[in-house]
C-alpha cells in the first residue's frame, strides 16, 4: 500500500512518513553530491594534496 492511499491520517503516520521522507531526501542528496563530484573529478582531474 502506498503512503498516499492511506485513508486515515493520524499523527503517527505523519511523524513516520516525515522522518522517512527526510531520510530518503538526505540519502538522495548525498548520492547526488558524490556522483557529481566523481564526474567533476573524472573530467577535470582529481588533484590530491
Amino acid at each position: 500500500m502506498l503512503p498516499w492511499h492511506v485513508l486515515h491520517w493520524d499523527p503517527g503516520h505523519c511523524i513516520f512518513l516525515g522522518i522517512f521522507y527526510a531520510a530518503v531526501s538526505v540519502l538522495g542528496l548525498g548520492i547526488t553530491f558524490v556522483t557529481l563530484k566523481s564526474i567533476k573529478d573524472y573530467f577535470f582531474g582529481g588533484e590530491h594534496h
